[in-house]
């Protein structure tokens, strides 16, 4: 162990195992992890409509018309358009009819309540955390952003606390909690929302989809997952080591992904493909896959290189053009979504928020949805974390082809499916108000009185537990008052609004109480989080000092709820630290993972 004695740091010693230790320890089984059974395609995936797609009989054509030796010729470069002629005459089918799902008026006749096999939800944005513990595991110190309370919760099943059978498509339950913060021992107030719903999984359909990737294809996704990473001053430093240490490339890993992502394609959907570097190329229309040679598709996708710079609102601005001709296709029938691959380090163009955030905006607005999947360590999620608290979107980390493609096989369907939109939950009752929410991409918008969750996708259940279906609100007590009137208000994925109603009573527990064991281990994942992001944010701000300085977290305050993240880097670029750990989070790990241990 090295310690740095005029700033207290344990850098890349023994003493890190006890940060790394809490960064590994939900990846160790010391709680309740998401056991994956060998289930997959176990949806219906939109082709058992009454009236089936006729099966393509003439010759699948390859519309390939991406030729890196000529992608200075601008015809490389021109708006894709849907249905017009491309290189080899393609045109856009007639839509074929399919089911409509049903509205949350008519789920209470639609789907039975059977405790088993219903499907739950999980909120939009991240669905995992596995950057921050790629950063861990390599080294380096994370971004807070890195950290997400519903990426964290995305990875483990809770109970919900439903307590009443469910015969509509969203419904709510509420559990309580009162504990002790277990630095400062101040008492808490926590009110967790399950997110539950009677949709079963065997009647779940995903629509037929329009989807478009727009794949990153610059210079930096040339490089290995652990062979460099950009110091703090946005240098590129070369890592030691031994060639077979090296994985492969980005780009190697964001095409086996878009392939992986082919194959859940049916015939009935519609596949396209953007790339970008310096400038933005449609490498395929957006036309009918059973029309398509899908094969000679991903033989192209596998041919791929990487080189140039990285000007993603270009390629984001013409993923979006292929949708020209489908925005007004009916949306009972059809989702509309892009996909968009990158290591998010753009160096070309707008490398403000503004460029992207506004495009994929006004996409939600349209019912064009986002997923943005950040390929690498490297990955910028202060960048994304801002894009997916957009209506529809979400996003994931990919480290390896082979797991995204297992991921895929369990959530490919749930995760271009997006069911409730603009959910509130209004708190009603003189003596409450809301603290602060965990889980939710909107936490930093809830006031004293109003949650919100943007979007709400499909999440499977297993035993009564639901994957990432929670949503942990913590509460400020004002008076002895203990009752809460809670009125949830959504619009369903066809256009269908909705409010339900709820009175619950605090019934005056001690702590430490909690209703069910999924509030539990709620509060503890949040603290866990939050702890994690506290000293994140503690060691980058005092990275250069000389002085002494004390953590934000102490017995006294106990763990406070981190302070509004800014953006700690001059533009979108991902700039690493090495590991560090000051003296003092050395003891406050320790501490916490006592209390840790006890919880699970």
């Amino acid at each position: 162990m090295k310690l740095l004695k005029a700033s207290g740091k344990v850098r890349k010693g023994g003493m890190l195992a006890i940060t790394i230790c809490m960064a590994l320890l939900l990846l160790s089984g010391c709680i309740e992890s998401p056991v994956i059974d060998d289930w997959q395609h176990g949806l219906n995936s939109g082709n058992n409509s009454t009236t089936p797609t006729p099966a393509f009989t003439g010759t699948k054509v390859d519309d390939w018309q991406y030729d890196e030796s000529s992608v200075v010729n601008e015809n490389y470069r021109t708006k894709g358009s849907v249905g017009a002629a491309g290189p080899q005459g393609l045109t856009a089918p007639v839509p074929a009819p399919m089911p409509t799902v049903v509205s949350a008026a008519e789920c209470a006749t639609a789907y039975s309540s059977a405790a088993s096999g219903n499907l739950g939800f999980s909120t939009g944005g991240a669905k995992d955390i596995n950057n921050f513990r790629e950063n861990i595991e390599n080294n380096y110190l994370p971004l807070p952003t890195d950290v997400t309370y519903e990426g964290l919760f995305y990875d483990y099943y809770f109970d919900t606390g439903q307590q009443e059978q469910c015969n509509s498509l969203f419904c709510p339950s509420y559990s309580y909690a009162i504990t002790k913060d277990p630095f400062s021992g101040e008492v808490e107030y926590y009110l967790a929302v399950g997110l539950n719903s009677g949709m079963k999984e065997s009647d779940f359909e995903r629509k037929k989809l329009n989807l478009v990737v727009v794949l990153d294809i610059s210079g930096s996704m040339d490089s290995r997952f652990d062979r460099y990473y950009y110091d703090r001053f946005g240098n590129q430093i070369e890592l030691k080591g031994s060639e077979e240490d090296w994985q492969k490339t980005k780009m190697e890993i964001a095409a086996e992904s878009v392939v992986a992502l082919i194959d859940h394609l049916n015939d009935d959907d519609r596949f396209g493909m953007v790339l970008f570097n310096n400038s933005a190329y449609v490498a395929k229309p957006l036309n009918p896959v059973g029309e398509t040679d899908m094969e000679a598709i991903k033989d192209h996708v596998l041919e791929l290189r990487a080189s140039g710079g990285t000007y993603m609102s270009a390629g984001m601005e013409m993923g979006t053009d292929l949708f020209d001709d489908l925005l007004d296709a009916d949306q009972s029938e059809y989702e509309n979504r892009i996909i968009f691959l990158t290591d998010a380090m753009p160096n070309i163009g707008e490398t403000s928020e503004g460029g992207l955030l506004g495009i994929t905006e006004d996409n939600a607005d349209d019912n064009l949805y986002s997923t943005f999947i950040g390929i690498g360590v490297d990955f910028n999620t202060e960048l994304v974390e801002f894009i997916t608290k957009i209506k529809g979107a979400n996003y994931y980390s990919v480290h390896s082809a082979d797991e995204f493609e297992t991921r895929m096989d369990e959530e490919f369907d749930y995760m271009v499916t997006p069911l409730v939109f603009d959910l509130e939950l209004q708190l009603e009752a003189d003596g409450w108000e809301i603290e602060k929410v965990f889980g939710s991409p909107e936490a930093n918008e809830a006031t004293g009185e109003l949650m919100k969750v943007n979007t709400l996708f499909p999440s499977k259940t297993e035993g009564g537990e639901t994957r990432g279906g929670l949503v942990l609100l913590k509460l400020k007590r004002l008076s002895s008052h203990n009752e809460l009137i809670l009125k949830v208000s959504y619009e369903d994925r066809n256009g269908n609004d909705a409010i339900v109603e709820s009175e619950i009573e605090l019934e005056g527990e001690e702590a430490e109480f909690f209703a069910n064991t999924g509030i539990r281990k709620g509060v503890l994942l949040s603290r866990y989080a939050s702890l994690l992001i506290d000293w994140i944010i503690d060691e980058r701000e005092h990275d250069d000092w000389v002085r002494p300085w004390k953590p934000m977290v102490n017995d006294e305050i106990g763990i406070p709820m981190p302070p509004p993240i800014e953006p700690m880097l001059g533009k979108w670029e991902r700039q690493s630290m090495p590991l560090a750990v000051s003296e003092e989070y050395e003891a406050l790990f320790e501490e916490f993972t006592e209390y840790f241990k006890a919880e699970m």
